[in-house]
Parts: structure tokens; sequence; C-alpha cells
């Protein structure tokens, strides 16, 4: 674990509200995979001829521990109905976190809210990442030997940061986050579509 961003304290404290919040939430999982992948675009394509280029999408957690909280309206971690432009996804402390598609970093966010965030864009589409471990409070996304900053080219699977707690969050996890066009998109619709190349591609 890289030592400029993993803090030994944090890990202590965490280990609980870990175990608790990934055992206490019944996780959407399989049922997001039932919604229709129809409304936006593929992404730009580095398929090759015949090939679907949505299979070339990377989950962006490595050490999956399940889905937490799914896109739309829910109840927020301090009791209020509130709208949720995101996928959150449970994982530990610390874990890798991979780029989902090739692009160029829009923006580091240092906030309340997402904590510490990277925005990456991809053609018409931008993919958001919040409450990661590390710095960004000079707008550049610093954990370890990671670091980031806006006009930065990174590439489909690369390492960009760490499951972290900063923001609002009860628990280790990514939010993840994406907008094609400008607008919110459910990411269930971007891992359905990612899920059926992929089956597609195992048939005979």
């Amino acid at each position: 674990m890289p030592s400029g961003c993993f803090r030994p304290v944090v890990q202590r404290i965490v280990a609980v509200r870990a175990a608790l919040f990934a055992s206490g939430i019944a996780a959407f999982g399989i049922a997001v995979f039932g919604i229709p992948a129809s409304g936006f675009a593929q992404p730009m394509s580095q398929a090759r001829p015949g090939q679907n280029p949505w299979r070339l999408g990377v989950f962006p957690v490595t050490v999956f521990s399940g889905y937490t909280s799914s896109f739309g309206g829910r109840t927020g971690p301090w009791g209020a109905i509130e709208p949720h432009y995101g996928l959150d996804i449970a994982a530990p402390l610390g874990s890798p976190i991979r780029n989902w598609w090739g692009g160029t970093v829009k923006e580091v966010i240092h906030d309340g809210r997402c904590g510490v965030g990277l925005v990456i864009q991809s053609g018409p589409y931008e993919h958001i990442y919040c409450h990661l471990l590390g710095s960004g409070a000079d707008g550049v996304y610093r954990c370890g030997g990671l670091q980031l900053q806006p006009g930065q080219r990174v590439r489909t699977g690369q390492l960009i940061a760490r499951v972290g707690m900063s923001g609002r969050t009860t628990g280790p996890h990514l939010h993840w986050g994406m907008r094609y066009g400008g607008q919110w998109l459910d990411p269930a619709l971007i891992l359905r579509a990612m899920a059926r190349s992929r089956g597609a591609a195992a048939r005979p």
C-alpha cells in the first residue's frame, strides 16, 4: 500500500465500519443487468472491425465487495431523501481503482461531498470517481506514487486511484458516476452493455 496516502489509524477505524457496511446492505447486484442498455451511443471505438467496442471497458474496482447504492432517488446516509447520480461500489480501503475508458483527466475534485475525486473525459462521456484515498487540494491528485492532473492522458485499465473515505461517506467505497453529453446516466447501463458484449463474444 502506498505510504503517501494510506493512514494506519484510518485502517483501524474503518475495519469495523467496512464489515458492517458490506454485510448490512442488500446489494442490488445482478438486477442491474436487466436494465435495457439503450438511449446512449457506444464509446469512441478502439475495437477491431467486427468487434463490439463495449468489450473494452474496464470495471473500475479490482477488489469487489458489492453494490451498496444504485442510481436514482435514495435515502442518504443521514436520513434525507436525495438524488444519487452514480453507483456505489464497496471495496476494502486502499483497493486499486482502474480507469473505465481511455481519455483525459478533466478535473481533480476536492470538496465535502465527493471528497477527493477525478473526472475523466472520454469522447462524449465523463466518468467520475469519488471518495478517493489521497489528496487533491491543489488541483493535482496524489496518492503515494500516483499523480494525476487536468489535461493528462490516461489509458483504459490504468491504475488511477485507490478506494478511500474522503468526503461524505460512511464506509470505504467508490462512487462511480457517468455523464453522456452532459446528462447523468445510470452506470448500471454501461455495466450491462459490457457484460452483454462479453457474453456474446464467449458464445461460439
